[in-house]
């Protein structure tokens, strides 16, 4: 019965009440929005994120349109999703909030859609904790862009979290230290359920919901066949 409720919707929203209606709404949006911004990030051409390194990654996060203000540090914002590698495919989103850090060189307000790769077990185990710091609890690297990663440098190959963020229409690696970022464990509740842990969520206890599946067929998506 669980299974089929996460599995078909989020929920059934006539028997809902207006309030949670709107709530399931939100984490509908967020899951879409995720989508839509990783599957623009990995068309663009040669400026993407290079299909070897997402091969190796043991999880992606995604958090679109995170708030920034203030002049090279200010205030930083946002929610996004969590999915790790889980059984020949990729898991359940879990929500995420991220919070605080600095974000590249950046000037003024704005918003900034931020991707990170977790390329390690170790990076995983970390970041599934109840709150982790980047930077500070795993090593974090800006990764390089493009069809390969080929001219990645030997630490990036060995870093546990590649950072990446998209602003104004530009595209790449960004620093990203001393943000925490922490499952939302009232959105994750609201969409799974009151027992649910992101670990179990990313480690295939709960079957995806029918609004996270375009962000997991991008995923899961061949990588375009070059011209000859």
């Amino acid at each position: 019965m669980k299974s089929f409720f996460i599995t078909t919707s989020f929920a059934t929203v006539i028997f809902l009440s207006p309030v949670m209606a709107d709530r399931i709404a939100d984490h509908e949006k967020r899951f879409r929005e995720s989508a839509l911004v990783f599957g623009e990030i990995m068309q663009a051409a040669d400026k993407g994120i290079p299909r070897d390194l997402l091969d190796r990654a043991n999880c992606v996060a995604i958090v679109p349109g995170l708030k920034r203000a203030g002049f090279i540090v200010g205030a930083k914002y946002g929610k996004g999703v969590l999915t790790c590698r889980s059984q020949g495919s990729w898991s359940a989103l879990s929500t995420i909030r991220i919070e605080g850090g600095s974000v590249g060189f950046q000037i003024g307000a704005g918003e900034t859609d931020l991707i990170l790769l977790v390329m390690n077990e170790r990076g995983k185990t970390k970041l599934l904790e109840d709150k982790f710091t980047v930077g500070g609890d795993a090593s974090v690297m800006a990764g390089s862009v493009g069809r390969s990663a080929q001219a990645s440098t030997d630490a990036q190959l060995h870093a546990e979290i590649l950072a990446y963020s998209r602003a104004r229409g530009l595209f790449g690696g960004v620093s990203l230290e001393g943000a925490t970022l922490r499952p939302d464990t009232d959105d994750n509740r609201d969409i799974y359920g009151p027992a649910a842990r992101q670990s179990e969520i990313v480690n295939g206890k709960f079957p995806a919901a029918a609004a996270a599946r375009p962000l997991i067929d991008e995923l899961m998506k061949d990588p375009p066949v070059e011209k000859k």
